[in-house]
């Protein structure tokens, strides 16, 4: 079943990405071996390509995935909040974010300073979308003005990570 918020409200997600939401769906974030959740910290390196995100629901149910910043560029400083990092429409439910139509193309996580969070947040869609247009910027997206724009909704899932700049010789 689908987890608590109170990771969510304790990492500063529900605030500064979202509102208040009651998670129903559950969604499962893997980089390779390594499962993501709340508040657990990934090494950039290990998250270059794009992570599988396995999605409940029926094949009929389509969603929206978005991964985003709040952090950019700085914690004490996040003059850029949020940094989308990647949007995906239409996932069927019961598959992979693969499967559905990639509006922002994935970046993995780069922070420049400081402990970032990178949070994947999902949306129950009410219909297919025919086209999505892309931000014009990475810069300054706002998850609630978009939910807002296309009529999502409140989230039906969210999960985080941390992540901070490597060390040059210690990058794997």
């Amino acid at each position: 079943m689908a987890c608590s918020v109170d990771p969510l409200v304790v990492g500063r997600v529900i605030g500064e990405v979202v509102d208040m939401f009651m998670p129903t769906t559950s969604m499962s974030v893997n980089y390779g071996s390594k499962h993501v959740s709340n508040g657990c910290e990934l090494k950039p390196s290990l998250t270059t390509i794009p992570p599988s995100v396995h999605i409940t629901g029926r094949p009929t149910d389509l969603f929206t995935l978005v991964m985003t910043d709040p952090d950019a560029p700085s914690p004490s400083d996040p003059t850029m909040r949020e940094w989308v990092h990647w949007v995906v429409v239409n996932v069927p439910g019961g598959t992979d974010a693969s499967q559905g139509e990639v509006v922002v193309p994935y970046m993995g996580p780069r922070p420049p300073v400081g402990i970032h969070r990178y949070v994947f947040v999902l949306f129950h869609q009410k219909s297919p979308f025919p086209a999505v247009a892309p931000p014009e910027s990475r810069a300054n997206f706002c998850t609630r003005g978009f939910a807002a724009l296309y009529q999502l909704g409140l989230p039906v899932s969210a999960v985080y990570f941390n992540a901070q700049k490597e060390p040059a010789n210690k990058r794997r």
